[in-house]
Order: C-alpha cells, then sequence, then structure tokens
C-alpha cells in the first residue's frame, strides 16, 4: 500500500461518487435529459460496484492491520457508518417534508416513499432496509441502498475472520438468510476487494509492460462492453432466473461480477503502476475530495430532490454545484471530524472503565 496507491484509490473513491451524483441529476426532472446518457449507460450502478470492491480491499487492509479483535472491528464500522447515516437520514427526512410541502408533484414513488422519522431510523440504522422481506426506500434518500449491502457484508467478513469452528458455520448460514438473496449476489465484487488486497503482493514481479496491460485492458474491455451493451446481454439472455423474485438493485448480478473483476484486476496494475509514482502533487487534494465523498454520496439525492422542488428556477450548473457545495458542509460537520469523535468515544469509554473498577474493588479485607 503505496502513498501513490492510496491517492489513486482517493482520486477513484471520489470520482465514483460524483458519477453516482452526475446518474442521479441526469433525470429529466433535473436536468431536462441533458445528460439521459449517464443514465442509458447505467454509469452511476457501475459506480458502486467500484465502491464494493473498493470497500472490500479497505476492510481488509483495515481488519488485519489495525482491527486484531472483533470488538475493535465492529466499533470501527459502526463509527463509520453511523456517524454519517444518523445525520443523513434525519437531513432526509426534514428535506423531503419541506420539499413536499413546497412542490407535492416532485416528491412521487418510486423515487420517493414516506415515512415517519422513527421508522426511517429503526431501519436505516438496522442497516436492514434491503434485507430478505425487509425492502424499504427511505424517502427520497435512493442511493442508502447499497448501505444496507456493505453493513451485511461487514458482518461476513467479520465472521469469517475473527471466528472459527462450527459457531462461525452456524452464524454464516444464520446471517445469510437474514441478509437475502439480493444483498448475496452482489458479494462477489466486495470479496474480491478483499482478493486484491491479499494478492497485492504479486505486482512485484510484473513487468511495467503487465503492469500497463493490466490497469489499461479493463479499461479498454469495460468501453468495449457498454459499446455492444454487454450488461443487457446478460441480464435478458444469460443470467438465471429466480422465478419472481424482485432482484431490485442485484438484477444485473453477473454483469456487476464482471465489472467487479476488471476493477480488480484494474486496480492491481495501478497498484504495481503507483509504486514509482509521483503523487504528491495531488494527494492532498485527492484525500480531501475523498475524506468528503461518504457524504456525497448519502446525501446528494435528496438534496437534489429538495433543491428542484424548493428553487424550480436553479439552473443546471447552479443545481449542481450547490448539492455538492451542500454536501461537503455536509461532510465538514459529521464525516471529517470521525477520528476525533472515535477518540473521544474511546476515551470516555476508558473513564467508565476505571469507574467502575473504582467502584467494584474491595476496600478492605473480606470477611
Amino acid at each position: 500500500m503505496t502513498p501513490g496507491f492510496s491517492t489513486y484509490l482517493n482520486l477513484l473513491r471520489f470520482g465514483a461518487a460524483m458519477v453516482v451524483l452526475l446518474s442521479h441529476f441526469a433525470y429529466p426532472r433535473f436536468s431536462g435529459g441533458d445528460w439521459m446518457w449517464v443514465r442509458e449507460l447505467n454509469l452511476g450502478s457501475d459506480a458502486v460496484v467500484i465502491f464494493f470492491v473498493l470497500s472490500g480491499f479497505v476492510i481488509a487492509l483495515t481488519a488485519e492491520r489495525k482491527d486484531d479483535t472483533m470488538g475493535r472491528f465492529a466499533f470501527s464500522r459502526l463509527s463509520r457508518l453511523i456517524s454519517v447515516a444518523l445525520p443523513a437520514l434525519v437531513l432526509t427526512w426534514v428535506l423531503d417534508r419541506m420539499g413536499s410541502t413546497a412542490d407535492p408533484a416532485s416528491y412521487f414513488a418510486p423515487y420517493y416513499a414516506p415515512l415517519p422519522l422513527w421508522e426511517m431510523l429503526a431501519r436505516g440504522l438496522s442497516f436492514s432496509n434491503e434485507w430478505s422481506g425487509l425492502s424499504a426506500r427511505l424517502g427520497s434518500n435512493g442511493p442508502f441502498w447499497s448501505l444496507s449491502y456493505e453493513a451485511a457484508y461487514y458482518v461476513l467478513f467479520a465472521v469469517c475472520f475473527y471466528l472459527n469452528g462450527l459457531r462461525r458455520a452456524a452464524l454464516l448460514v444464520l446471517f445469510c438468510l437474514l441478509f437475502g438473496l439480493n444483498v448475496l449476489l452482489l458479494m462477489p465484487a466486495w470479496l474480491m476487494g478483499v482478493w486484491l488486497y491479499r494478492k497485492l503482493h504479486l505486482v512485484n514481479g510484473l513487468s511495467p509492460q503487465v503492469l500497463m496491460l493490466l490497469t489499461l485492458g479493463p479499461v479498454a474491455t469495460y468501453a468495449l462492453c457498454l459499446a455492444i451493451d454487454v450488461p443487457g446481454i446478460m441480464q435478458s439472455t444469460v443470467q438465471p432466473v429466480f422465478g419472481g423474485h424482485d432482484l431490485r438493485f442485484s438484477d444485473e448480478y453477473l454483469w456487476n461480477a464482471l465489472l467487479g473483476g476488471l476493477t480488480t484486476l484494474h486496480l492491481l496494475g495501478a497498484a504495481g503502476l503507483a509504486r514509482h509514482a509521483d503523487l504528491t502533487r495531488v494527494s492532498r487534494l485527492a484525500n480531501w475530495c475523498a475524506g468528503g465523498s461518504f457524504s456525497l454520496y448519502l446525501v446528494h439525492y435528496p438534496v437534489l430532490q429538495w433543491l428542484d422542488a424548493s428553487l424550480p428556477g436553479l439552473s443546471n450548473l447552479a443545481l449542481f454545484t450547490t448539492t455538492v457545495l451542500i454536501c461537503y458542509a455536509f461532510a465538514a460537520v459529521f464525516e471529517r471530524p470521525l477520528p476525533a469523535m472515535r477518540r473521544c468515544v474511546l476515551r470516555a469509554a476508558g473513564h467508565m472503565r476505571s469507574a467502575t473498577h473504582g467502584l467494584t474493588k474491595p476496600i478492605g479485607p473480606s470477611m
């Protein structure tokens, strides 16, 4: 994990979040159809698959290098998710109320599902909104679906990484049944990220020519696949049909697995090339942009919806720019302070343990 590769991953993470934003901005109701080609190519869905690969890579790295116990892993993952998810859910609920009051016609199914705040928080903070039999859109926040998948992958990874024997097998079966088919269908892309971390050492023995081929070959293959509509061919004629089961966001699971493989090969090559690349000039900017990408991903849709309903006279450029600015303002308040918040929580927990130990410690000889 070289500094150059870390910078490249940050750029890719920010770029993927921007593509997701652009794919939603491309709806005709927001931009008048000027960017409809982004939706026709389904680039937003593909960007989420890239997120899954990156997530698997980062989780494998942190589990091996930092989170040496399941408790530490759970604290790291939950604090990361909840620090942004909780305020994002509240903001979504508030903006939905304001926007639907200003222009009720702008809030309609399937892009909006009104829920009371308690239900949004219960579904969202349990991350169960896309698990078996529990599928629900949380207000206008469509992108929240992927957090339900992410949380499930964290749990399954933790069970495999920290446990063993019969307990691991039993919990894997139990959680797979709980999370359901849709979540499991997209897990191969996430696991490819784990594989990438485990096999990153392979780049050491590869020539620059091979590394360049690994880096650029998947990009060219991806472009060719889009040109001849491989995703559509796979979805309609190749992948098996699960009866009447609604696959929802997993309806392109074969294409998503192929894209996950292409992304993994690309990153393997990029990791090798980045060993000797000097990206220090852009590293600070890349780190800053990526540091707000979670907020950008999770907040942009309800912000877009609210701005469009409340300020219909905004130009496309103003709508897009204002959305990005609001998302990064949100990140400044909730996402970027996460390291300091974690330190405060750990310090408070340490004080509580010390106080509890002092209260339970015998004062004199026992009788």
